[in-house]
């Protein structure tokens, strides 16, 4: 591999400031003295919190300032004047005049005797110790304690004769154990493999004979993540954390790496930080998996490079590593928490299976051939070029990826509409959420959500619909079950027994299992129960919203009641009621929802019949309430905002104005086509028509994700030219021409926008392993085709992005190093940002109140295909798993399973392990059954993420009436028994996959 100059990034290596107790929000303050120095700190703020702020570090062991005090380790402990005693200064709340003494002979005395207690049952030979991970050692150092009155661990060394042990150091002024001469020393009383540790997690170990029992993995786990794996076991000196009666893998553990991340001692540790030692450097960046956008520290070591590395004059000597990934507590989106996926799903940027150089062929039946860079570009370049000329100018185009950045994006719709010379430009959001973006641009007037994720602290009732955040946006599925644990309430409508619907110490208020496609009959009966019941918010209606009496006369119909529409959706039309009521008397009732809302036939209808649900009832503008869409990837937002749709360029704003074409076509030199392009369901039609010739695709597997996946095989064969520009060789792979190496979100610089329209930013952790950035390269295919495109680096790209926007008129690279992330619009009336949309006005004035009259879909069940079809995600995988396949979360998800009714089962004789055939109208594939009460019968449910499954196989082409964005979510299908049929696991669902999966082309060169 080639090593090329970078600009190195980051800062030296240091934890997260840890202030032992939350903040307390509150405009009330007091004025404490810690010793002798004063501090003001809002009322019920902590002495230990004041004292840190004061920089005053009171030892402690028990606290951190990401959970709830809890007093357990009596190390905190101090004076406060004119009181008894020696409180915890974790769990003793600031007064107004207090006076505090953190440092009396008393305190010190008291401290270092606690401080023996541990050291009597702390490991001597503590590798954590060593390193710097474990606090042990560092706190006894601070309370002066070098000695043990107590005993200490009996070491596994060799015995004598009368079987004592030589392994212990004796202070030579008391003649005691010395601890920390112990420690320095190595003497060790459990090697690897001590008693009791359990290592069965692929992520990180848990060494009981570490364990302080603090209980901070316990309250993570509990109050964090909302899990409650962990627990304490037994008493005194024999206590102990467990994960309940089994090991890690096999306990309701999630892999959040919250109890990891709240350890301060090594009980809790990563492998690779065992593995690779301590890092050396921190590099602050945005994960790049689901569209909460959670921010991490990436805590780096820099290596030595190779010998017979061929580095470049200028390179660097090193070669970063990442050592972990830790949750920043500065993160906007997610607060210092986690899941299993950012945490640790990362080790794929340095997979084998990954290219790192361009190829080409000339027939997607040939081996690929591995070129330079120049000769890859000018391919593509000479080949676009020529097929326009056979086929004229719209015969290509190119899907941008909600996978990448910002910039990147912007730059591919830039290559395509002053490049190639049409408006032929779509992204992956086609095929999840384009009807969000219709949907609330004609209610609301911008095709974005109204909250930030901290709004859903402040709710009482949530209407959860279409999505399952537990497992597809699993931080902030936590922070729900906060909320709900502190008595909000939850109505879920989810065909599926989804976690939320009731799991440890969470239950929903009602759980309304509706049948798939009956989405907007649903909200039409939610909402005719407000208005007939004399619910709705009269005065929001009348002063906020527009074509009100049209609506009330259509949503009054009988039609929309829950007794007419039980047919359709199969709901007790009193448990509709009783939801309708409790949504619409709620102080702050808010509306999240996935992509079960907007894979459908009426995507766009439902979206629109949402923002008629909360418009009705008032709940807009303020925190607490709200249209919220769970974005699926991490960029998918931003996509939409960067202009990758065929009919608006960036901002939102539609091809047809002259006034904005003016704006790109006065910075650019060039004219554009006032006529939208296509969207990706018709480049596979004009493709198999023949009159689309040439695609590029960034970062999308579009033969595997989209839907019917014969139709799209079909017109990708159909194709003449097809440049594929990903890190692996993916399905859609199998038919590209030219291949272009991508670079990982570890190598990138720039933002990724998540589903509160928060722009968070990515920065480059090392340089890009493939030689250039994937803007860059976009910008050398679109020069070879004859237009000119540069920039110096990812910040002249947001500029201009900037300077033509008026949505991110105020957002900058250095503004975001500066000032930290920020929700848009940024501009002249929020130069902060915007955390709740539409507060005082809608964005388009008035808020549209739109009849949304129920329609079927056409995809129904017959005698033949007598179950319905409804597709999701599990928490360890995302997306089609090109990313965490190729990591070890496949130990939890081997393979795509069908879930299935046991009376369906029994019907067919379907047993849980059995192989069954998945079989459409159009498609048919092979996987595990797996039986479960999840489902409703007459329902059966998979996942997307393995190729060899193919799911795609079997939906239609189906689509939302307004954006063409698939009905993945209803297709009519048949189970049986497969003939060759027989008990599997993963590796037989590779051998047996689904009808149209070929086999992957020989000759990838990495």
């Amino acid at each position: 591999m080639t090593l090329t100059p970078h600009r190195p990034a980051g800062t030296a290596y240091a934890p997260e400031p840890d202030l032992g107790t939350p903040a307390v929000e509150t405009d009330v303050t007091v004025r404490v003295t810690v010793d002798d120095r004063d501090v003001e700190v809002p009322a019920g703020t902590s002495v230990l919190r004041a004292a840190r702020e004061a920089g005053i570090d009171v030892p402690s062991l028990c606290a951190t300032d990401s959970l709830s005090a809890f007093g357990s380790c009596r190390l905190c402990l101090v004076e406060v004047d004119g009181t008894k005693g020696t409180p915890a200064s974790c769990t003793t709340p600031c007064t107004d005049g207090m006076v505090v003494r953190t440092g009396t002979e008393q305190v010190q005395r008291l401290r270092q005797g606690v401080m023996e207690l541990y050291l009597s049952d702390h490991p001597t030979d503590c590798p954590g110790c060593a390193r710097g991970t474990c606090q042990v050692q560092e706190m006894a150092r601070r309370t002066g304690v070098a000695e043990v009155r107590y005993g200490l661990p009996t070491p596994p060394g060799p015995a004598d004769q009368e079987g004592t042990t030589e392994a212990f150091v004796d202070s030579p002024a008391t003649g005691r154990p010395d601890v920390l001469a112990m420690a320095r020393a190595g003497l060790a009383h459990h090697v690897d493999g001590g008693e009791g540790r359990d290592a069965s997690n692929p992520y990180f170990d848990y060494d009981p004979q570490a364990c302080i029992v603090c209980s901070r993995c316990v309250r993570a786990c509990a109050d964090v993540q909302g899990t409650f794996a962990l627990t304490v076991e037994g008493r005194g000196f024999g206590s102990r954390i467990a994960p309940g009666p089994t090991d890690m893998l096999g306990s309701e553990c999630v892999s959040c790496g919250a109890c990891v991340q709240a350890c301060p001692t090594e009980a809790l540790v990563e492998r690779s930080l065992v593995q690779l030692g301590m890092p050396t450097r921190v590099v602050e960046t945005t994960c790049a998996y689901c569209g909460v956008g959670c921010t991490f520290r990436a805590e780096i070591q820099d290596r030595p490079v190779d010998d017979d590395a061929d580095v470049l004059p200028g390179s660097p000597t090193t070669v970063p590593e990442v050592v972990r990934m830790v949750p920043a507590r500065s993160g906007g989106a997610n607060e210092g928490h986690s899941c299993v996926k950012g945490r640790f799903a990362y080790g794929y940027t340095n997979h084998e299976d990954r290219q790192l150089h361009p190829m080409v062929r000339d027939s997607i039946d040939e081996e690929w051939r591995v070129v330079s860079w120049d000769e890859a570009i000018r391919r593509v370049a000479d080949g676009f070029r020529a097929i326009q000329d056979r086929h004229g100018v719209g015969a290509v185009g190119g899907i941008s990826s909600s996978r990448c950045t910002n910039e990147e994006v912007y730059v591919v719709q830039k290559m395509v509409r002053a490049a190639f010379g049409n408006n032929n430009v779509d992204t992956c959001a086609r095929v999840c959420h384009s009807p969000t973006g219709y949907g609330l641009n004609q209610t609301f007037g911008t095709s974005a959500g109204t909250q930030n994720f901290e709004s859903v602290d402040h709710t009482d009732v949530v209407l959860l619909i279409g999505a399952n955040p537990t497992d597809a946006h699993p931080v902030f599925g936590s922070r729900l079950k906060q909320r709900l644990r502190q008595g909000a309430q939850i109505i879920v409508a989810d065909p599926r027994r989804i976690d939320l619907v009731r799991s440890p110490h969470v239950e929903a208020a009602s759980h309304l299992p509706l049948l798939p496609g009956s989405n907007v009959a649903f909200i039409n009966a939610m909402a005719h129960v407000v208005v007939t019941e004399g619910l709705a918010d009269e005065e929001f209606l009348r002063e906020r919203c527009e074509d009100v009496d049209p609506y009330l006369e259509f949503i009054r119909r009988d039609e929309n009641s829950p007794e007419a529409t039980a047919a359709a959706t199969g709901l007790d039309p009193e448990q509709v009621r009783a939801a309708a009521r409790l949504y619409a008397s709620a102080p702050n009732g808010s509306i999240y929802y996935g992509l079960g809302v907007t894979e459908h036939s009426q995507g766009s209808t439902m979206v629109m019949g949402l923002a008629n649900l909360a418009m009705l009832t008032g709940n807009i503008g303020r925190k607490g309430v709200g249209v919220n869409p769970l974005r699926g990837q991490n960029n998918v937002q931003g996509s939409c905002d960067m202009g990758s749709f065929p009919h608006e360029l960036p901002g939102y704003r539609h091809i047809s104005r002259p006034e904005v074409r003016a704006i790109y076509e006065d910075l650019w030199g060039v004219s554009l086509d006032p006529e939208p392009g296509l969207r990706i369901p018709n480049m596979f039609d004009a493709a198999i028509g023949g009159t689309f010739r040439g695609l590029y695709v960034q970062g999308e597997d579009i033969a595997q994700s989209d839907p019917n996946l014969q139709h799209v095989r079909a017109a990708l064969t159909s194709m003449e030219l097809v440049v594929v520009q990903d890190l692996f060789l993916n399905e859609t792979a199998r038919y590209a021409h030219v291949f272009l190496p991508g670079s990982s979100f570890l190598e990138k610089d720039g933002t990724f926008t998540n589903a509160e329209r928060r722009l968070g930013r990515v920065r480059p952790i090392m340089p890009s392993k493939v030689g250039k950035d994937e803007w860059q390269v976009v910008c050398e295919i679109a020069t070879a085709m004859g237009f000119p495109m540069h920039y110096d680096d990812a910040a002249q790209i947001m500029d201009e992005i900037a300077a033509t926007t008026p949505t991110f008129a105020g957002v900058s690279l250095e503004r975001l190093d500066r000032e930290g992330s920020m929700q848009w619009p940024v501009n002249e009336a929020a130069p902060t940002g915007t955390p709740t949309m539409h507060v005082e006005q809608f964005v388009r004035g008035r808020g549209r109140l739109v009849p949304t009259v129920f329609v079927p879909t056409t995809e129904t069940t017959n005698r033949r295909f007598p179950l319905i079809l409804t597709t999701g995600r599990i928490l360890s995988q995302y997306n089609v798993g090109a990313q965490t396949r190729r990591t070890a979360n496949s130990t939890w998800h081997p393979e795509d399973v069908l879930e299935i009714h046991p009376s369906d089962a029994e019907l067919r004789g379907i047993r849980t392990g059995d192989r069954v055939e998945l079989s459409s109208r159009v498609g048919t594939t092979t996987l595990t059954a797996q039986v479960s009460e999840r489902m409703q019968p007459g329902v059966v449910y998979t996942t997307f993420h393995h190729p060899v499954t193919g799911a795609n196989v079997v939906t239609t082409e189906n689509s939302d009436w307004a954006t063409n964005c698939p009905e993945y979510k209803v297709t009519a299908v048949q189970v049986a028994v497969a003939n060759a049929g027989r008990p599997g696991d993963a590796a037989d669902g590779a051998a047996d996959g689904a009808e149209l999966v070929g086999s992957r082309p020989s000759g990838a060169s990495r």
